[in-house]
């Protein structure tokens, strides 16, 4: 791929990271990590996020991934200082090219992805979040779909999301308005899951993914395909796919031990076969 004068221009972001992973206990933390921008996404931002859940997505030490910011906010959307330089690719192709693979990955990915939201999660930044299997937030965390008032509108999947997430009413009226929403409207919206004062958001996120990463890998890979479908296919069609993975499910040796634990009333040692 070319390489974007944008990418180029961004100097000092190029020489260190801007995306961490950490791996503990079969978790993995990805962090955006541009505090001094609210994590806003460059050129080489985007590249470093798919290429961490790609890598986790071949990692069969994870079994949950929790996705957060740096900072005091989550992600504040399209770096659109970056489309500013002279020859930058144009965001739309950038979008295409860059942003929906990343999207694309974490919706395939086997393991679950838990949002620990900070700040401000706009733009691309809220369609980040919404890709998240479930979200936890921080009281200071807020979301919206701000593109009307740049004249565009959500380009990163985010009026089709909000959508699934808030219903057509609800969407319609962000979409077209881009006002922003505060976690405790997310909470009653049922954008997140659960909202936790203070500082403990990430620790509420990583005890959920701790949750999480003691299942079975195997039936949490297929629980998450299951859920999906849901939302993608029609009801015929999701029941479908649930009798076909859980026919998988109850063919692996995890089911087998879970079966004989609870028996044997004792903790089941689950290997993911």
């Amino acid at each position: 791929m070319p390489v974007d004068p944008a990418a180029a221009a961004a100097g000092g972001d190029q020489a260190r990271s801007l995306v961490r992973t950490e791996v503990a206990d079969g978790i993995a933390t990805i962090t955006l990590d541009r505090p001094e921008a609210l994590n806003a996404l460059t050129i080489p931002m985007k590249e470093e996020l798919l290429a961490a859940f790609r890598a986790i997505g071949r990692d069969r030490a994870v079994r949950a991934v929790v996705l957060t910011g740096a900072g005091r906010a989550f992600c504040a959307g399209q770096d659109l200082k970056e489309r500013l330089v002279p020859g930058a690719v144009p965001l739309v192709i950038e979008v295409r090219e860059r942003y929906n693979p990343i999207i694309r990955a974490m919706r395939g990915l086997a393991k679950p992805i838990i949002g620990a939201i900070n700040g401000v999660a706009a733009g691309a930044g809220a369609s980040l979040a919404m890709a998240c299997d479930v979200r936890i937030a921080g009281f200071s965390a807020s979301f919206g779909q701000p593109e009307i008032n740049l004249g565009i509108i959500p380009g990163g999947g985010g009026s089709q999301r909000l959508t699934r997430v808030l219903g057509r009413q609800r969407a319609m009226e962000l979409v077209l308005t881009g006002r922003r929403v505060d976690a405790a409207e997310a909470r009653e919206l049922g954008f997140v899951n659960r909202v936790v004062e203070g500082g403990g958001w990430l620790e509420a996120a990583l005890a959920l993914a701790g949750e999480v990463a003691e299942q079975p890998p195997l039936a949490a890979r297929l629980a998450k395909q299951a859920v999906i479908a849901a939302e993608e296919t029609s009801l015929s069609a999701g029941l479908e796919e649930e009798r076909r993975l859980y026919e998988l499910a109850m063919a692996t040796e995890d089911r087998v031990e879970g079966t004989k634990a609870f028996l044997e009333k004792r903790e089941p040692k689950f290997e993911g076969k």
